[in-house]
């Protein structure tokens, strides 16, 4: 999961050389499935974990903690206790949201979570969102100066003349990927829908590597249906180790990743501008800030096979427009999202917020 993925990339970042970075681990979910859901066990869990995070604030009496936000009613009200104890022990607080989702969530919400929301927000004193297009989320609840801009950033080290050449099995195939959790909100359903829109001569031109966990069992059964009844040149692999997440990028041609739902900065898109890959994707979230339409890929419209069908079918049958958008992937990636840049994003956020401690 993404912030999983951030979570480790800062912890082992440049970071801890200029800040003494104390992690406490809130996790409470077994599987992915879990996320979001209220469950018997996590009410014994929750007040043994909220002793441990006051027995942490009293050894480190940290300056500053950075929670990141659920945006779920449940999860946020877990994330909001540690708000609630941070203040009490007086210190600075920014909350940090890995997606876009905020006010679709909070207007299906009811008026204890709105309400608890609003005080989370007022006691907090900055908050960190993935994209400039994000900024309005939190319009209402803090002055412009207090609405950080930090997107990911990674250190990738695949090279796009890394790309190993094809076997002869695939040696005139174009290598489509897609990684992510196999559910309908990222899109997976739309791009199998592409491939059966696809024409003949297209669609004998392509395979299609398919990485990640599938949320529901159900969701299981109808994808291998659909890829079974029209015979599509789909690969499934389960979620993948870093290794395997490399080698399938540095094989791959075209990036697809058309999310229906809102999202922050997916990861995804970053490892696939690293690879030096024209992508395929939508305008959900701050996913338009890396993704260039006609400079290093192509936005659809969320939910639309036959877009993503178009998209695919121009980078198939020209392979100068496919190199020239990779390049562009790839100098957008060292530019703007590479590990260093990132680090020294929240270096800032963290000295701004903190220096407020320190000229009192």
């Amino acid at each position: 999961m993404g912030p999983a993925i951030a979570t480790e990339i800062i912890l082992n970042s440049r970071l801890k050389e200029r800040f003494d970075l104390v992690y406490f681990d809130t996790k409470l979910n077994r599987e992915i499935s879990g996320i979001g859901k209220l469950h018997p066990q996590k009410f014994y869990e929750l007040p043994v974990q909220y002793l441990k995070f006051f027995k942490v604030m009293i050894k480190e009496m940290p300056s500053l903690v950075l929670v990141p936000i659920s945006q779920s009613s449940w999860g946020f009200f877990k994330d909001g206790i540690f708000i609630l104890i941070s203040k009490l022990f007086g210190r600075k607080v920014i909350i940090h949201l890995r997606g876009s989702n905020i006010k679709n969530w909070l207007a299906g919400a009811g008026w204890f979570i709105n309400i608890y929301f609003r005080l989370c927000m007022k006691i907090s004193n900055a908050v960190i969102v993935l994209g400039q297009k994000l900024r309005y989320l939190f319009a209402d609840y803090f002055s412009d100066d207090k609405i950080f801009v930090v997107p990911n950033g990674g250190n990738y080290d695949i090279q796009p003349g890394e790309k190993q050449k094809p076997t002869e099995d695939d040696e005139k195939k174009v290598r489509l990927l897609y990684l992510g959790n196999l559910q309908y909100s990222k899109g997976i359903k739309d791009i199998l829908g592409a491939l059966v829109c696809l024409d003949n001569e297209t669609i004998s031109k392509v395979t299609l590597n398919v990485v990640g966990a599938f949320r529901a069992p159900e969701d299981k059964i109808e994808i291998i249906r659909e890829i079974i009844n029209f015979d599509l040149p789909v690969n499934l692999f389960p979620p993948a180790g870093k290794a395997l997440k490399m080698e399938l990028l540095s094989k791959a041609d075209i990036f697809v990743f058309p999310p229906r739902e809102p999202e922050g900065h997916p990861w995804v898109i970053i490892e696939a501008m690293a690879a030096g890959l024209p992508i395929i994707s939508t305008d959900q979230g701050a996913i338009t800030e890396s993704v260039l339409d006609g400079v290093n890929g192509f936005i659809a419209a969320p939910n639309n096979p036959e877009q993503i069908a178009e998209k695919i079918t121009m980078l198939v049958n020209d392979e100068e427009m496919r190199r020239r958008m990779g390049k562009e992937s790839r100098r957008l990636y060292e530019e703007n999202f590479t590990e260093d840049i990132m680090v020294e994003r929240l270096a800032k956020v963290f000295d701004e917020v903190m220096g407020e401690v320190r000229g009192q």
